[in-house]
């Protein structure tokens, strides 16, 4: 099944189709060229690639599906797992018909790996930051509290977990989250946190399994990005056979947001545009 729907002005126009569960995966696309699939974050949605991919549309297409769990796409089933997300990358590479480059932010760019490491049809891989550390048994009392908090309706402690337990933000970076304004979207992005949480407590924190990963990967981060993420994507680094670094100076975990250009500059120099 496939739709063209009008979600709203924040969104606008987006297609939809059925994944191999029966899950509504909503996805945009822009730009043509080579087919470029861009995988965003927890907590993000179809904007979240947006700055980014605005500046690459004179040389590609790209799509850019919403996770499920995050709207327009559907809950999907609980407890997810990453193989649910690569089944669903699967669908719309098949919908795209030929091979894509695959390109991933944040928890995003560990779905890349996984689905790459699946065998699916990826010509090249670009990975912003993925979150390796976050994974294990240790993650399910979080998933535990972050549910019981956002069930009692208090947003700002929830957004302190997740930074503190899952993103690992440094205390002083916590304080200046505390002192600032409450979200006010009333736990829109709740449900896709959850599911996100069950992934990653199923998961495995072992980097060396990304060794099975031929594709050429180009590795991005910034430079100020706190602990144990460099380390972490060191340890990626070397396990991947053929892989290229960019680091971004003054920037941390949010550079394709904060600066969207340069992230789209590295990305273009690196995809090849045939």
């Amino acid at each position: 099944m496939s739709s063209v729907i009008e979600l709203s002005e924040s969104f606008g126009s987006f297609e939809s189709f059925e994944s191999f569960d029966g899950t509504a995966i909503g996805w945009q696309r822009l730009g043509s060229g080579p087919p470029v699939v861009m995988v965003h974050g927890s907590g993000g949605g179809l904007h979240s690639w947006q700055p980014v991919a605005q500046r690459l549309a004179d040389r590609f297409e790209l799509w850019t599906p919403a996770r499920r769990g995050y709207a327009p796409s559907g809950p999907g089933r609980s407890p997810k797992r990453f193989a649910d997300e690569v089944g669903d990358l699967k669908a719309l590479i098949d919908k795209i018909g030929c091979p894509v480059h695959l390109v991933g932010m944040s928890y995003g760019a560990t779905v890349a790996l996984h689905a790459t490491a699946a065998g699916l049809p990826v010509r090249s891989l670009v990975l912003w930051e993925p979150p390796l550390y976050a994974a294990g048994e240790e993650l399910g009392p979080v998933l535990a509290e972050f549910e019981d908090l956002t069930a009692h309706g208090d947003r700002r402690r929830a957004d302190r977990l997740l930074a503190e337990k899952v993103a690992r933000v440094p205390a002083e970076l916590l304080d200046l989250m505390d002192a600032g304004e409450p979200d006010d979207n009333e736990f829109a992005d709740a449900p896709g946190w959850c599911r996100d949480l069950e992934s990653m407590a199923a998961d495995s924190v072992e980097v060396e399994r990304w060794s099975a990963v031929t594709t050429p990967t180009l590795l991005m981060r910034g430079a100020d990005t706190w602990q144990p993420m460099p380390a972490t994507l060191d340890r990626l680094a070397t396990a991947l056979p053929h892989v290229t670094h960019t680091t971004f100076p003054d920037q941390m975990h949010f550079a394709p947001s904060v600066v969207p250009e340069e992230v789209a500059t590295e990305i273009a120099r690196f995809l090849p545009r045939s």
